[in-house]
């Protein structure tokens, strides 16, 4: 970490500068005046520790100069005056510290020191984990694919990400609509602030409101206290509404309410509260067609559809399914320490033939398990099965409530994970809570 500091007492700067340099993570540079200081600024300190009596200009003329420089430079001032008066209206200034010159003075600020540097390290592995992010969720990163179909879907993503218009993603169970979402919003200029998610379709109707909107203390049974809904979690970033086509009627209308003023009233309240939130939404049903049946409000359409985009089913991309293939065979084998695996001819051409009706999600699942059943890094077209992809189709066709269908899938990857909460929680991307809940409703039963 690099420290200036500015002290107009040669002996006493010495002492400070002997002080500080103490810690081996300090880079420790001295100056006796303020324009001294001034024309090094471009050597970019972390923190700045300046006397308050300098002999060529104020602290405070010092302090504004600097903010205008570059306002997030941390600031301690040591002064020897001990005036509350001085120190509030710095603070005031936007100062990090003001310490008092006395016998403790050292110790005062090595603590300040040591506070800024985990304050300093924090700030840099954010924006490190930003850049990561950035770059994960870059478009050619997050959608592979070198197809026409493909290609057209980045170029519509790079133009939504540049405003805040609604977009609407569409497209069949397993195109990646939720990566979609998320790459649009990490290369938006929202991307500091929250992308919230909400699966429409996993939340009960009664309590759909409650979660999008929040609820006061005593709103109903068991709201012990005020909760914030996911609307006012997303202010100043994304909101995320999956499987939207599956919203109550009712609700729908609450929801255009509060996307046409841009506020929320929580459940059991009578103020309302201004959101700032870009809205994505995604849904494999035609949204035109149910509005035709009665099933989707006209307003609410029109309102969502905003920026368009339709993600093409596997089948219509052409050679991407073994792009696709590699991608998730190299990822899952270096994951697992598998060394190095490849296809055969046959095998391409059998992943080629067959028309994936469960679309990304069921070639990776058909890829890990070939990568599994192979022998000596090669995986031959025996090594692949589609007899999963046959048990989702008999899976789909017993009747069951949708909270039944989530409920056995959470249990098979439990099973398959042997009962790993968070790693299901993970590769399922839902609550812990929704898993816990479950197994504790086993549990009573």
């Amino acid at each position: 970490m690099k420290i200036f500091i500015v002290e107009d007492d040669t002996w006493y700067g010495e002492i400070l500068e002997y002080h500080v340099s103490l810690n081996p993570d300090y880079e420790v540079k001295r100056f006796e005046n303020g324009k001294s200081l001034l024309a090094a600024l471009h050597q970019k300190p972390d923190v700045i520790t300046l006397d308050y009596t300098l002999p060529d200009v104020s602290c405070e003329k010092l302090i504004k100069e600097i903010k205008s420089f570059n306002q997030d430079i941390p600031l301690v001032v040591v002064s020897g005056q001990e005036d509350v008066s001085t120190a509030v209206n710095l603070l005031k200034e936007g100062i990090y510290d003001y310490i008092v010159k006395d016998d403790d003075t050292k110790d005062r600020l090595w603590v300040t020191l040591k506070n800024l540097k985990e304050k300093v390290n924090l700030k840099e592995e954010l924006n490190h984990l930003r850049e990561e992010v950035k770059e994960k969720y870059d478009f050619s990163n997050i959608l592979k694919g070198n197809s026409g179909a493909i290609q057209r879907v980045f170029r519509l993503m790079e133009k939504s990400a540049k405003t805040n218009i609604t977009v609407s993603v569409t497209g069949e169970t397993g195109t990646g609509k939720e990566l979609v979402a998320k790459a649009i919003h990490y290369n938006s200029p929202r991307n500091k602030k929250p992308l919230v998610a909400v699966n429409v379709s996993a939340i009960p109707n009664e309590l759909i409101e409650s979660e999008l909107f929040g609820h006061e203390k005593g709103a109903f049974t068991g709201a012990n206290a005020r909760r914030i809904g996911k609307f006012e979690e997303a202010h100043k970033g994304t909101i995320f509404l999956d499987e939207i086509g599956e919203m109550d009627i009712n609700m729908q209308a609450k929801l255009l309410r509060v996307l046409q003023e841009r506020e929320v009233t929580r459940v059991g309240g009578n103020t309302s509260v201004k959101v700032d939130v870009r809205v994505i939404v995604a849904t494999h049903r035609n949204l035109a067609d149910e509005v035709k049946k009665g099933n989707f409000r006209e307003d609410l359409f029109y309102r969502l559809l905003g920026f368009p985009i339709e993600l093409p089913p596997l089948r219509e991309r052409d050679n991407d399914v073994l792009l696709l293939a590699k991608f998730f065979l190299d990822d899952f084998a270096k994951e697992n320490k598998l060394g190095k695996i490849s296809f055969s001819a046959e095998a391409k051409e059998k992943l080629k033939r067959y028309p994936f009706p469960g679309n990304i999600r069921e070639l990776k699942a058909v890829i890990e398990l070939a990568a599994v059943m192979c022998s000596e890094g090669l995986i031959v077209d025996e090594d692949i099965s589609f007899r999963a992809s046959n048990a989702v189709s008999d899976f789909l066709t017993e009747e069951m409530t949708l909270k039944d269908y989530n409920n056995r899938i959470i249990k098979s990857f439990l099973k398959r994970y042997d009962n790993n909460v968070l790693k299901v929680a993970d590769k399922l991307d839902i609550g812990k809570s929704t898993i816990y809940r479950l197994l504790q409703e086993q549990k009573e039963a």
